[in-house]
């Protein structure tokens, strides 16, 4: 049954008021829910703020790297050090590797271009970093539900964006209300602000109605596969920040690996695979086990107990590939929009600080008596940001790594050590992700070695240790457009690559019983990466939103 139908059975859905709703409790969100409390409190004004977090508690889906450079949070809490912010680890050494099957060559530290230098920055769970920005909004009277998945987007009757819906509660597999069911409820806004993350559910339907993207280039992707392991105290070195390219990637696929020394002898050790690669047969989850394997890697690893795991998508296209931030009543922000600087691999620096700009804009609209039409304030303002000069300088990034890894190591280079990121020439993506995949009759396979339980694991081990949960009787969240496509199109034309370019072994091809290949979905296994509805090369996989607070589980992630 359709919503449309439940609340004609059910009736109207419970509604509540806001000045602005905020869809997300990450960096981004939460950045804007401070920004507009901490301008209500200096200016005397009252204004009302909602956080909606569909994981279980906030920080629950939080999954980056990560190493963070303080500059947005500092100008967003000047005091954050005596308030008792979790960056406690601050780089000590970078180092960059070059790596073969066997070797490895360390790129001397005064050849390191400024994007790869860390002094000043901190290694950090990003994770407990959002569970204290959600308590700082707490304290600043932001209401927060967490376990609520936004699921709809309202409108007024202009065409503008009036707030959000909820998902409904207690569907069961069938699609009909079950003993628990429970409608969603309708949250109104002055303004709406969405902060999903990634590939957001919602944020594809906003630029889709509204043509945000019609101006920009393609959005590019890379997924990132992340552990966290304790190690041997003598091998653990408190702020030290290691990142590879090279093997076991080919050259002509994009991608490299970080490993971060955090306190309390813990480590993360982390792989990004640019998901504009062309072979079917690739697993971005097999090829993150190969590089543990490396003996410049396995040294820290080897002995040591893995705690937790994880995977995401990134959004990497840049500047070049950034929509329109405004709509009627509503605006983009932190990596809903893609400000991630993929050069520097850090993101939550450009969320804060794209949050505290869309506050800004709409706390001053909500100042002067307006609601619901365009923040074009917002965009004004990352305009004169120093956030939009630090994406204009790495714009060309990601376009010349995809060149190759020594064609775009040497661009890079030259870019930004020799000039400064200051060059006249602008370069564009011209392929969507899902555009990229070759036939598999035109690729070699890959074989990958079978895990040893110790240093290398399979896919399902792993998704336990995120601690993912769905209710088991709920709609498959992850729906096809045509049931036929994946053994028509995508089993006999790409080999069927849904069954590894997903981290947590959702999908896999089985014989039903006719003997005839069907597509089975494990959809309890997803850890929300959205990989799948990105990298499917018909785009015939749609990641919808399952119920609130479903979903993996990070600890200290």
């Amino acid at each position: 049954m359709n919503t449309q139908s439940l609340v004609e059975q059910y009736g109207p859905r419970e509604s509540m008021e806001y000045d602005v709703v905020i869809v997300g409790g990450g960096p981004a969100g939460l950045s804007s829910a401070i920004r507009l409390k901490q301008l209500a409190r200096e200016q005397g004004k009252d204004v009302s703020v909602c956080v909606l977090e569909k994981g279980s508690e906030v920080g629950a889906h939080i999954l980056s790297g990560a190493v963070m450079d303080p500059r947005a949070l500092s100008e967003l809490i000047p005091d954050w050090k005596e308030q008792g912010a979790p960056l406690n680890v601050e780089v000590t050494e970078d180092r960059f590797l070059f790596l073969s099957k066997d070797g490895a060559r360390s790129v001397p530290n005064w050849l390191l271009p400024d994007n790869f230098r860390n002094h000043g920055n901190y290694v950090v769970s990003l994770g407990n970093v959002t569970r204290w920005l959600g308590q700082k909004a707490e304290e600043l009277g932001v209401e927060i539900f967490a376990g609520f998945a936004a699921a709809e987007v309202l409108y007024g009757e202009r065409g503008e964006v009036r707030g959000v819906a909820t998902g409904n509660m207690g569907i069961g597999k069938d699609g009909n209300p079950g003993d628990t069911f429970q409608l969603g409820m309708e949250l109104h806004a002055k303004y709406t602000l969405f902060a999903e993350g990634a590939r957001g559910h919602l944020g594809r339907q906003l630029m889709d109605r509204y043509e945000l993207r019609k101006d920009a280039d393609p959005q590019v992707y890379g997924l990132g596969i992340k552990e966290l392991w304790e190690i041997d105290p003598k091998l653990h070195q408190p702020g030290l920040v290691i990142h590879t390219a090279g093997w076991p990637l080919e050259r002509d696929t994009y991608g490299g690996s970080f490993l971060y020394h955090l306190d309390n002898n813990q480590v993360v050790a982390g792989f990004v695979v640019g998901l504009g690669y062309t072979n079917p047969y690739l697993s971005p989850f097999e090829e993150f086990q190969r590089y543990k394997t490396h003996p410049e890697i396995r040294r820290f690893l080897e002995g040591g107990k893995r705690l937790s795991y994880g995977a995401r998508a990134i959004t990497a296209g840049g500047l070049m590939s950034l929509p329109k931030l405004v709509f009627p009543g509503g605006a983009l922000i932190g990596c809903e929009a893609g400000f991630l600087n993929a050069s520097r691999i850090k993101g939550s620096h450009a969320a804060i600080a794209s949050g505290k700009m869309a506050a800004e804009a709409a706390f001053g609209a909500l100042c002067g008596a307006r609601q619901n039409d365009v923040l074009t304030e917002y965009p004004e303002a990352f305009e004169r940001s120093w956030l939009k000069e630090e994406l204009y300088r790495a714009r060309n990034f990601k376009q010349w790594m995809s060149k190759g890894l020594y064609t775009g190591t040497a661009m890079v280079g030259l870019e930004q050590k020799v000039l400064g990121g200051r060059v006249p020439w602008t370069l564009h993506h011209k392929h969507a992700d899902h555009q990229t995949l070759r036939p598999a009759r035109q690729c070699k396979e890959i074989v990958y070695p079978k895990p040893d339980g110790k240093l290398t694991f399979d896919r399902l081990s792993s998704v336990f240790l995120s601690n993912t949960n769905h209710a088991e009787n709920q709609p498959a969240h992850l729906t096809l457009k045509d049931a036929s496509v994946p053994v028509r199109v995508n089993l006999d034309v790409y080999g069927g690559p849904e069954s590894r370019f997903c981290p947590a072994g959702v999908y896999e091809f089985a014989d039903n019983a006719a003997g005839e290949n069907q597509l089975v979905i494990n959809a309890q296994n997803c850890v929300h990466c959205k990989t799948c509805d990105i990298k499917d090369p018909t785009q015939n996989i749609v990641w919808v939103t399952p119920e609130g607070g479903g979903g993996p589980n990070y600890p200290n992630m």
